[in-house]
């Protein structure tokens, strides 16, 4: 005996209308609210093949291109696998070492923070749920390499290092690995999961710095009480941080000025101004008085730059080195305007009139490669393209050959 064949009911067909229709407008609204979808990416024609760093100080140089970059919070050019990444508004540009255009993105909400980590350009945007939009563009072909979107601070400063990168708000410290998978989240979270996974929820956070498996974070507390907490990037649980050291602190205005693998370098005020740096016990092994520095309202990014020897910070008069070891202050350059780079064995930094070459050791400076800046007369940070020297000036990138 056959079997009779199916029939659709008018009752059939008006359900399965409602449900085509309803998974429709589901599908659409998604679109429309998805924060990717007000972006164009426009990758590299063909992959960008890193040219030869500098290996010699140049006897002189010249302006070769110069272009708009407006990242906020910026002082640094972002440079990554020998790329220049810079901003206009909420339009990435990336820039071969000669200003080429190598790849562009944009995007139809606030770009928040620009930061370089592995091999590519990360940038993080403002959208409904504060600037917690995240996407990671390979610096040398413009192709995504990685995304992440979650809740965070209206307000954000990049923070990164080799191994990891983030954000720092007035709540939270986040940072990610290479996948943009988030390996921290520290201050306060708007759902918590589960409770008491978060220490000092209460407190306020003034800046952050991260290098390796370290995580240091100054805050200001309800109670008055101002700390270093100091972490690791990788806890067995991302949401809840594993703070190792929690140092005191007698000066609400204390900031971080420098990291390192197993030490941090804090500003603090009282009872003076003066660098004190403690390693990963706690221990404070080197304190040096300084001159005062005022700081923006946080959140902000340091001026701050990595050498062979050094680590370096710019506290907007002086150009101060550090031992990588326990960060103790070993030199101080008054005629700095800010960070510089190293070539061939030598400091170059910027000066009011170009660049001055000198010995990191001793600070004694061998010559002056003259540098035309046509009257601006700012602050001025260095970066390496290759070949081609880039300064920051302002809300201006300036390469130099």
């Amino acid at each position: 005996m056959s079997e009779k064949p199916l029939r659709h009911t008018r009752n059939d067909l008006i359900i399965t209308g409602v449900l085509t229709a309803v998974a429709l407008i589901a599908v659409v609204s998604a679109w429309a609210t998805a924060p990717i979808r007000g972006s164009e990416l426009t990758p590299a024609p063909e992959p960008f093949v890193a040219t030869t760093a500098l290996s010699s100080v140049p006897e002189n140089l010249e302006e070769i291109w110069r272009v708009t970059d407006t990242t906020p919070g910026a002082h640094l050019p972002v440079i990554s696998a020998g790329v220049i990444i810079a901003s206009e508004s909420n339009t990435l540009r990336a820039h071969t070492p000669d200003g080429q255009v190598l790849w562009t993105y944009d995007r139809d909400v606030d770009l928040c923070a620009l930061s370089a980590a592995f091999d590519a350009a990360v940038a993080t945007y403002r959208t409904g749920v504060g600037c917690g939009d995240v996407v990671a563009i390979n610096a040398t072909d413009g192709r995504y390499k990685a995304t992440r979107s979650s809740s965070a601070d209206e307000e954000v400063a990049p923070i990164a290092s080799n191994d990891h990168v983030g954000t720092v708000g007035p709540e939270r410290v986040e940072l990610w690995r290479s996948d943009m998978v988030r390996t921290v989240e520290y201050g306060e979270v708007e759902a918590d999961q589960e409770a008491n996974q978060q220490p000092f929820p209460e407190c306020s956070i003034t800046s952050a710095m991260t290098r390796k498996e370290l995580l240091a974070v100054t805050e200001n507390c309800p109670d008055g009480g101002t700390f270093l907490r100091l972490q690791p990037t990788t806890p067995e649980d991302a949401r809840m941080p594993d703070v190792t050291q929690s140092i005191e602190l007698q000066s609400p205005d204390a900031r971080l000025v420098a990291i390192g693998t197993d030490s941090a370098a804090v500003y603090v005020e009282n009872p003076t101004p003066r660098i004190v740096s403690y390693d990963n016990n706690g221990v404070a092994v080197h304190e040096q008085p300084v001159d005062d520095v005022d700081f923006p309202a946080p959140p902000f990014s340091q001026a701050t730059a990595d050498l062979p020897h050094h680590m370096s910070w710019f506290n907007g008069s002086q150009l101060m080195l550090f031992s990588p070891d326990i960060l103790a202050l070993t030199l101080e350059l008054d005629d700095a305007i800010g960070t510089g780079i190293a070539v061939d064995g030598n400091l170059l930094y910027p000066v009011a009139d170009g660049i001055a070459v000198a010995n990191w050791d001793t600070g004694e400076v061998s010559r002056i490669i003259p540098v035309d800046r046509g009257g601006y007369e700012g602050p001025v940070f260095l970066g390496l393209a290759g070949e081609t020297i880039v300064e920051k000036r302002g809300s201006e990138l300036v390469g130099l050959s």
